[in-house]
């Protein structure tokens, strides 16, 4: 295969890497396109580059292996799950409303699952506070029949029990935006659910604020803010009139 075609199906290949790998790879790639077409001789260089981008590859296949089987119980969020799946699917930013006790947190997780995220990175599913990311962490855990720690973990001050195989990973506010401060463009993230929006802390403030700046940047991350039925139009056009759906 000559440089240029390996070059090219290097190219294809760099949106099936996961997320953390992504930006680096491109980078060596656009160099050594550049290369190429000053008539530089870049064949070793690029089979070096195409053995870490298939292990990346192979790395992100695997999670998409590991998606657990996924049960939705009776709740009101699970008559809707087509529905959301397909906003998803389609739009990068998605706001959900829904009352408390709708399913909304423990469901949106499996349905982000159901369609294949979480393979190119974490599903990050922020709560407000740390006794609620650890419970929700629980109880979605339980719902598939894993382990803590497995497909779902947490993240709170002081404790981290997710592991790089992790699918889902619950955290606090607080703990995203500290992320955001030496991972700035969220990498190891292909989907972030910021839950409980209405409640406008200032840390839910600053992240929507952040992410409205990160998304043009990471065109591959899907946004989805849940609230409760309080102006979630405010949401909607802050995200450049995002979609709705209530349940």
């Amino acid at each position: 295969m000559t440089a240029s075609h390996l070059v090219t199906q290097l190219s294809q290949q760099l949106s099936l890497c996961l997320n953390q790998d992504r930006q680096h790879l491109k980078r060596q790639l656009d160099r050594l396109r550049s290369e190429v077409k000053k008539g530089k001789e870049s064949l070793e260089p690029l089979n070096a580059l195409a053995s870490r981008v298939e292990k990346s590859v192979a790395l992100r296949n695997k999670r998409l292996a590991s998606i657990p089987p996924l049960t939705f119980p009776d709740l009101p969020v699970t008559s809707k799950k087509d529905d959301i799946a397909e906003l998803i699917k389609n739009n990068q930013v998605l706001i959900l409303c829904g009352e408390t006790g709708s399913g909304k947190t423990t469901q949106l997780p499996k349905i982000c699952l159901s369609i294949g995220r979480g393979a190119a990175g974490f599903i990050g599913h922020t709560q407000p506070r740390r006794i609620a990311a650890r419970t929700v962490a629980d109880r979605i855990a339980e719902e598939l029949g894993e382990l803590m720690g497995k497909s779902v973990g947490y993240k709170i001050r002081f404790n981290d029990k997710t592991h790089s195989e992790s699918l889902v990973k619950l955290m606090t506010d607080g703990i995203l935006l500290a992320e955001s401060q030496n991972d700035p463009y969220l990498n190891q993230y292909d989907t972030i659910i910021i839950d409980e929006a209405h409640e406008r802390s200032l840390n839910i403030d600053f992240l929507l604020g952040y992410m409205k700046w990160l998304l043009p940047k990471r065109p591959d991350l899907k946004l989805i803010i849940t609230s409760a039925t309080i102006d979630p139009e405010r949401f909607s056009t802050h995200f450049n009139n995002a979609p709705i759906i209530e349940v």
